[in-house]
């Protein structure tokens, strides 16, 4: 049973709670999809009891026990909340922490839980009801609706084998989210099964490997190869299921689009010119028909003549744009309005400062990225006679109002303003604003989302900076300018084509309702509007039909693709020969490490420079190698960080030469396998490694307790992994094995998941 609680104001988080007590609801898992919020939750309903005296005492009870059991791994913050019956439960808690909840809520003693929707799958914590505090979540494309997956996941929690009848999901009202938003995601598709496979280095390496390098006498030796040719990896890899998986739903999806291009091709016969005659002849007495198809062809005749006057119109407004950005070269940043509509036909007007033409702005990033988007992109109108008729379009680049930068092409300017920005030094002696805004624009890489398309090229635009804010507060709103103020319409050529325009859409126009005034119309009319629904249906066919195109290739198989992406990234390395099979030493440690990177992985480990480090530096340096995905809390008063020492930090930048080097040749070859280098947390690693207690190295800790566990527990791993790996340093082994055992202390020795 779903329930929506749709009040007029948001419901607060105890009055849900007393909904749920008195319907008999709980026990109850609480999504909230962040950390922050879940902690935030225990803290507001810590004073409402959910316990019973019975149920209180046997908290305190276990909580006593495990207390003295795991004393660093105690979550003080949440104790008051929890002699109430209420916890969080989140990757920031340390796992034994987590495992204890999770016993006191198998218990009954735990009767709400608020969690991050990490907890939907893989734990056992079945629950009467589940609660989601919100449809949406935050993206890296800001918020996003839950898919139907992840809401069907989260709901999978509610009901109790065994225990309850049915379970309970209650969504939560948000002040951005209602029943309408409830239904959409209630109701929409469940996404496709899509596989996780990827290619690795120790896969490649496993599966390709087989004869060994060995050196004797200053000659290089081979054993007989044991490993797979290409053909029988590429017949292995072809069996996975991810592979599997999506040729079945490609082969669906092309059969229901090749179904749907024969239903358009059949209605689109339906709706030309000589069915309408067809069907108009026959339904109508001969006299009407012969007038109405006499005002058609004439119709029809008007309308391409319109056709040709509305692209003359468009030459003559690129020309006349051309000439003016031309004009503005010299001391001046025209004021100009952008109009676009965007998928669901709004429409929108941006004011804007023109920066120039991105010819001539020198951005070189934005210059490759369109050329990758437009095949005439960079093109200058020249001299050329044919060129002035039919003008090519042109790229600019302008900062809007909203400071978000904006590149276009002359389709997109609606009108360009007389006034605008001087492009002369605030200062006698510093650099004009041209100059500044080009320099900005080129500073880093920058991510352009297309906002609209068209057969005189596209619309794109990426958010400003802070240093471009003051700028963009310069542009007036459009409001504020006059028709006197529009430049375009100074133009006679464009005036005079406007004009011929106007006057034969009016032409048109006359005709149309000529046309609606014969006798016969109002047959015709049912003719023409059979034929308009025929059109309706046929787009959305095809947009039906585009949507499936857009999952095949979504779905495509690629695992083939990256075994050889990654195998060409192998042979370059020298770590493995792919045709004779002959595995190198880089290659052989690299097969027999598990990790994100193994090959990155094996060049850092059989660096030379690690053979002079202490146990604790070198728990440091490795702590760098794993820490990817650790991040600093968000909170005030909590932003401390241990320095690594002096040595650590120039190790870790002389691994990055080798790591930048590593990530050219993935580049070249197209392997997008991160290579984690990072010195943020490794001296809060090696404080660890010398000795520091659990809460002494907590006490206004920068990251949560659960995110250092972590940390820990993979640097653990790599290390241990050390000494059984082949071809490694006997040094560096002993260092490992001892660094692994300064880190495996409780609490983290005694981790529960």
């Amino acid at each position: 049973m779903i329930i929506v609680i749709n009040y007029f104001q948001v419901p607060q988080i105890i009055d849900t709670l007393c909904h749920l007590q008195s319907r008999d609801m709980l026990p109850a898992v609480w999504f909230i999809f962040s950390r922050k919020g879940c902690d935030a939750a225990v803290q507001y309903v810590e004073d409402f009891k959910l316990l019973d005296e019975c149920e209180a005492s046997e908290v305190q009870l276990a909580l006593k026990k495990f207390r003295i059991q795991y004393p660093d791994a105690v979550r003080d913050t949440a104790l008051k909340g929890l002699l109430q019956g209420v916890a969080a439960h989140h990757a920031g808690c340390l796992p034994l922490w987590k495992a204890f909840i999770e016993e006191l809520f198998q218990k009954g003693l735990v009767k709400v839980v608020f969690a991050t929707e990490t907890l939907a799958a893989g734990i056992n914590m079945p629950a009467r009801t589940a609660v989601i505090a919100s449809l949406s979540k935050r993206s890296d494309n800001g918020r996003t609706l839950l898919t139907s997956n992840e809401l069907l996941q989260m709901a999978g929690r509610a009901g109790r084998r065994g225990i309850d009848e049915r379970g309970h999901v209650v969504l939560v009202q948000t002040p951005n989210e209602g029943a309408e938003e409830c239904c959409k995601v209630l109701f929409s598709r469940l996404e496709p099964l899509v596989s996780q496979f990827t290619a690795s280095y120790g896969m490649v390496l496993n599966l390709l490997g087989g004869g060994k390098a060995i050196r004797r006498s200053n000659i290089l030796e081979t054993k007989p190869s044991s490993g797979k040719t290409l053909d029988e990896a590429r017949k292995l890899i072809e069996q996975s299921f991810g592979n599997y998986v999506s040729s079945s739903v490609m082969l669906a999806a092309k059969e229901e689009i090749n179904k749907i291009k024969k239903e358009i091709e059949l209605l689109m016969s339906e709706i030309t010119d000589e069915a309408i005659d067809r069907k108009s002849r026959k339904a109508l007495p001969q006299p009407q028909y012969k007038e109405i198809a006499e005002l058609q062809g004439n119709l029809r005749a008007e309308k391409r003549v319109r056709t040709e006057l509305r692209k003359q119109k468009e030459a003559a407004r690129i020309s006349a744009l051309k000439l003016l950005f031309e004009e503005s070269e010299n001391g001046h940043l025209p004021f100009l309005c952008l109009q676009y509509r965007d998928s669901e036909g709004v429409q929108h007007s941006i004011p804007a400062v023109f920066l120039g033409k991105v010819n001539s702005v020198g951005a070189s990033k934005l210059k490759n990225m369109i050329r990758s988007v437009d095949s005439f992109a960079l093109n200058s109108a020249d001299a050329d006679s044919e060129l002035k008729e039919d003008p090519v379009p042109s790229y600019h680049v302008a900062l809007g109002s909203d400071n978000s930068w904006y590149l276009f092409t002359e389709k997109w300017i609606k009108t360009v303003y007389e006034t605008g920005l001087p492009d002369v030094p605030l200062v006698e002696g510093d650099t004009r604003p041209r100059e500044i805004m080009s320099d900005l624009l080129d500073k880093e890489d920058m991510k352009w989302d297309n906002l609209a398309n068209s057969e005189h090229g596209g619309l794109w635009f990426t958010e400003g900076s802070l240093e471009t804010w003051s700028w963009s507060l310069n542009v007036p709103v459009l409001s504020s300018f006059s028709e006197n103020d529009e430049l375009l319409l100074k133009s006679q050529a464009f005036r005079d084509a406007a004009e011929q325009y106007r006057e034969q859409k009016h032409k048109v126009a006359r005709l149309k309702k000529k046309i609606n005034r014969t006798e016969g119309y109002k047959e015709y009319s049912k003719i023409l509007d059979a034929a308009k629904f025929i059109e309706e249906k046929i787009k959305r066919m095809k947009t039906r039909s585009k949507r499936l195109t857009n999952r095949i290739e979504q779905i495509e198989p690629s695992g083939w693709k990256e075994f050889m992406q990654v195998s060409n990234v192998i042979r370059e390395t020298r770590a493995l020969d792919i045709n004779t099979h002959v595995i190198f030493p880089l290659g052989e440690t690299a097969s027999a490490i598990r990790g994100e990177n193994e090959l990155w992985l094996a060049m850092v480990l059989r660096s030379k420079i690690l053979l002079e480090l202490k146990p604790t530096q070198l728990a440091g340096v490795c702590a760098g190698l794993v820490s990817e995905g650790i991040k600093v809390r968000p909170r005030k008063n909590n932003n401390y960080i241990y320095e690594p020492s002096a040595t650590v930090v120039n190790v870790i930048r002389l691994l990055d030469d080798q790591r930048s080097a590593l990530l050219a040749i993935q580049e070249k070859h197209g392997v997008t396998i991160s290579c984690c280098l990072d010195s943020q947390f490794c001296g809060m690693v090696e404080a660890w490694a010398s000795g520091l207690t659990w809460r002494e190295i907590m006490m206004d800790c920068a990251v949560d307790d659960g995110d250092l566990a972590r940390l820990l527990r993979r640097t653990i791993d790599l290390l241990a992994q050390i000494p059984k790996l082949p071809d490694i340093d006997p040094l560096l082994k002993r260092n490992a094995r001892a660094a692994s055992d300064i880190l495996d202390r409780p609490p983290i020795s005694e981790l529960a998941g």
